[in-house]
């Protein structure tokens, strides 16, 4: 599996340590053992998972600007975990209202050591930050505008949001609100997948 994930960050601009490479394989044994009893994430096999979420996740990390960013409606932890571990000088809280998510995300944070991620179980509307983020960062919802509308709260005056999504994003910007502005649209490449990947990137108005 090691070797598997090596192979697929070569093909990418990612720079990842040993220690951080081992770190990506411990979340995602983790999240193979905790799945059977948890069914934490739809897909099963280990090496799909490593194209599916891991590879799927690191790609956006050259893409982020600033120090603290929340993933909302992380799930099982995609993106928030992978990029807390490319970044250890980040800080991550995982937000998602399933509490069986959010214990697997406080096994995560103490096995792999990883300091800089703060799991909260929380309605996003319901979790009202003393400071703003630098980044809001998604990939579980339906359209743009459902991100925008239930996290408008969560930038701070210069924070970003950050959509992961498919193929089809010009209809969504196309029907963006006023009080965003699209700073860019990154293609993204994820080896071995087949699918399109876009990283929408918005600035608040």
């Amino acid at each position: 599996m090691l070797e598997k994930l090596k192979a697929l960050v070569s093909q990418t601009e990612l720079q990842l340590s040993e220690q951080q490479l081992q770190q990506c394989i411990a979340y995602l044994q983790l999240l193979d053992k905790w799945n059977s009893a948890y069914n934490l994430t739809s897909v099963r096999d280990p090496h799909e998972m490593l194209i599916k979420h891991v590879m799927d996740s690191l790609v956006v990390a050259p893409y982020l600007t600033g120090s603290r960013f929340i993933d909302v409606g992380t799930g099982p932890g995609l993106p928030g975990v992978l990029l807390a571990i490319y970044y250890p000088d980040k800080h991550f809280t995982l937000l998602d209202s399933l509490g069986k998510r959010i214990r697997f995300l406080n096994q995560v944070k103490l096995q792999l050591k990883l300091d800089n991620i703060q799991p909260l179980q929380s309605r996003v509307e319901d979790h009202q930050p003393q400071t703003g983020y630098d980044g809001v960062i998604s990939r579980a919802f339906a359209s743009i505008n459902d991100m925008l509308g239930w996290c408008r709260h969560l930038p701070a005056k210069n924070g970003r949001f950050f959509a992961m999504k498919g193929a089809a994003v010009q209809e969504e910007i196309a029907a963006l609100p006023d009080f965003v502005k699209v700073a860019s649209v990154q293609p993204l490449v994820v080896p071995q997948l087949q699918a399109q990947r876009h990283l929408v990137i918005l600035d608040p108005c």
